[in-house]
């Protein structure tokens, strides 16, 4: 399959100047496992509609390979069964009076694909997804995760040279969703389809995209690997919505915003002076360590004051709530904490470990560079090793 390209793509609904789609671009590569991730109306469905020719642009193109498959200044178009796509709703849409086997062979059935091949390919499909043995069901007797199994099969069938997943596991409980992750990440390296899932989980879109497009309010935030984005988030949206517990944020813009601020600016203005317009800085509850003695906190970490006042089991890890100089902190670990509520002590954060934002929520890259290395970006250590 082509790469697929979104450019300048938008869409408006009835003559409004609201967008639900805005000045998107995005390229999708051949045999690609991308999510479309964000909260609700946010256009990531309007998005996978659009690519699928469900849905007309308001302006702007898209483009399969060489090949103008919607673009408005040309006045071009191509229909969405000529596109050579598969699309599984939320819904299963399985058809109530056929058995299974009839479901997953029904597109083939409308190409008029013939006998021993449709059958070859529908027992092959069948069996990868697990669903052989209920071939003379019906989708009334089958599981919800069973019957999500069939709508994929249905269209894995038709060997569909591109997957559009619109948030089929929501109606799946927790244990069939893990299930249905599994194996579409199996699917995925056995067909080597390109997939283009939407979805408002993020765990979902961590653990089984290859590269993830976070959307808000119709707009592209950032594009990149799960490590990307979990890793180095483009702006503060990213950063919050990406992220269980959720990042910590300090807010530095404010000069009314607390001792905590305030600790974290004299730590800048301290170790990193060359850092201006710093507007918020942002750690992950795993970053964050937590000791009873000043001497144990690593040299160059932010860190202050604390007291615990929540241990959360969480099974297999453990969250722990800490009011650091009158602000909320929360961490996470994976070995028992050996402290409980009302424990004093004191937070600490790497370098390496802190986002900095600038005032307009986006992120500092050169403050990635400052504080990499642990530290290695402190002027102090510029002169050592020019001196070295």
């Amino acid at each position: 399959m082509p790469t697929i390209r979104l450019k300048d793509a938008e869409k408006r609904y009835g003559g409004t100047a609201v967008k639900a789609v805005s000045n998107l671009n995005l390229e999708i590569g051949d045999g690609e496992f991308m999510c479309l991730l964000g909260p609700s109306g946010c256009g990531k469905t309007t998005t996978l509609r659009m690519i699928s020719g469900l849905e007309h642009l308001s302006q702007g193109q898209i483009t399969i390979g060489d090949r103008v498959v919607d673009c408005v200044s040309s006045g071009t178009f191509v229909t969405a069964e000529k596109r050579g796509m598969g699309l599984v709703f939320q819904s299963y849409a399985l058809w109530p009076h056929m058995t299974i086997e009839r479901n997953t062979d029904f597109g083939l059935r409308l190409r008029k694909v013939p006998k021993a091949e449709r059958e070859a390919r529908v027992e092959k499909v069948m069996k990868t997804l697990g669903i052989a043995q209920y071939r003379d069901r019906y989708p009334s007797q089958l599981s919800g995760g069973q019957q999500q199994r069939v709508a994929l099969a249905r269209m894995l069938a038709v060997n569909p040279d591109v997957l559009l997943l619109d948030e089929p596991l929501s109606n799946l409980d927790a244990r069939l969703r893990l299930e249905m992750r599994a194996e579409l990440k199996r699917l995925h390296e056995a067909f080597k389809t390109t997939i283009v899932f939407v979805t408002h989980d993020q765990w979902e879109a961590m653990t089984l995209a290859t590269s993830i497009a976070v959307m808000s309010d119709g707009e592209l935030q950032q594009v990149g690997t799960p490590n990307d984005i979990y890793e180095r988030p483009a702006n503060r949206f990213v950063a919050e919505f990406v992220g269980s517990p959720p990042i910590n944020i300090i807010e530095m813009t404010d000069q009314s915003s607390g001792p905590l601020a305030g600790l974290a600016r004299a730590y800048f203005s301290k170790f990193y002076p060359q850092l201006k317009s710093i507007g918020s800085v942002g750690m992950r509850p795993e970053a964050i360590g937590f000791v009873r003695d000043a001497g144990a906190v690593p040299e160059g970490s932010l860190s202050g004051r604390a007291s615990v006042t929540g241990v959360l089991p969480t099974g297999g890890s453990w969250i722990i709530e800490l009011v650091a100089e009158g602000s909320k902190l929360f961490l996470t670990t994976h070995q028992p904490p050996a402290v409980s509520d009302g424990a004093e002590g004191l937070f600490h954060v790497p370098p390496e470990a802190l986002h900095v934002f600038d005032d307009k929520g986006d992120r500092d890259w050169v403050a990635d560079i400052a504080l990499s290395k642990g530290g290695e970006g402190r002027p102090e250590m510029v002169a050592k090793k020019a001196m070295a």
